[in-house]
């Protein structure tokens, strides 16, 4: 019989609303697994995208408290060092690098792994944070749709640039993705969003859906470099995005969203706990590898994520 702990877990998850707030968080943190050690992170090294607000900045304390020196990748310099200097007040004695680089700019990308890799031989941790929910279609320097640029080109591209410095730590990745991408599918047939209406909310969950796929696909290229990769969804966070981007939302649901801390606390947990080093490809919520569709026959076309990967090294110019 299934212990009464993992049943109110599942009912938690399914029930979507207590689970994805600060009530889930909550109840479940009294049985999930363990914390990391307090200096589980000691003379590692982690780099967060997306880094200089919501989710990223807590995840930058997080892994500073670990004892991790923490590589901040902002697109906002100015912004960037802000946050700097109030993860460092928090943090006393963080080690704490700043770099410029847009994920969504390729370019940008390249030029940013070229001087990592040439001043940094490992790479313990690497976070994919970095997010957008455009308000409608834009496209990158490039010709790349904004969001499948920040949330699936540009991760694609970072991480095979920087797996000889992961492979060298056998490190972790992390992709920080969304309870949202439950409402997409994959979209072999238009993952530029050309056709039809754009909405920027689709546009997020369908990339996030990508996300998934592409942290599937990543942990099984990977393993035998003995590097692990997750993807991790944080519930409904109270983040500057989501105030930004979902105004109404957060109206309504405020007094229950997650800080920013309770929707980084599995990603931090990832990136230094035992036991997410000794699997891969798992995608989590709250300490617990969750299913990625709703109903246990629903599956991503085969066909569907090898046109994933096809496009990511098609638009990026990096065969792996």
């Amino acid at each position: 019989m299934r212990k009464a702990t993992d049943i109110l877990d599942t009912v938690l998850d399914r029930t979507v609303v207590p689970g994805y707030t600060k009530i889930g968080y909550r109840v479940r943190s009294r049985f999930w697994p363990a914390d990391p050690e307090p200096d589980a992170l000691d003379g590692c090294s982690a780099l967060v995208t997306g880094a200089n607000s919501g989710l990223g900045k807590a995840a930058v304390a997080g892994l500073a408290e670990l004892g991790a020196t923490v590589h901040m990748l902002v697109r906002d310099a100015v912004k960037g060092e802000r946050a700097r200097l109030e993860v460092a007040e928090r943090v006393p004695g963080a080690h704490l690098e700043l770099h410029e680089c847009d994920v969504s700019d390729l370019g940008s990308v390249r030029a940013f792994a070229e001087r990592f890799s040439a001043a940094h031989g490992s790479l313990d941790v690497l976070v994919h944070n970095a997010g957008t929910l455009p308000p409608e279609r834009r496209e990158t320097a490039e010709g790349n749709e904004v969001a499948l640029a920040t949330h699936v080109l540009g991760p694609h591209l970072l991480t095979g640039l920087l797996r000889p410095a992961l492979a060298a730590a056998k490190g972790r990745v992390v992709f920080v993705t969304s309870g949202g991408m439950y409402a997409a599918a994959l979209h072999p047939e238009d993952p530029q969003y050309r056709r039809g209406d754009y909405s920027g909310t689709k546009a997020y969950a369908r990339t996030k859906r990508a996300q998934v796929v592409l942290a599937e696909l990543w942990a099984a290229e990977l393993a035998a470099d003995g590097v692990v990769v997750h993807s991790t969804h944080p519930g409904w966070a109270d983040t500057p995005g989501v105030t930004s981007s979902l105004p109404g939302f957060t109206r309504v649901m405020g007094p229950l969203l997650r800080t920013p801390e309770q929707g980084a606390d599995t990603v931090v947990w990832l990136a230094a706990a035992p036991r997410a080093h000794r699997e891969t490809g798992g995608f989590w919520h709250d300490r617990r590898v969750r299913p990625t569709h709703f109903a246990p026959w629903q599956h991503d076309d085969p066909a569907a994520r090898r046109a994933l990967w096809e496009l990511c090294e098609a638009e990026t110019s990096l065969m792996v």
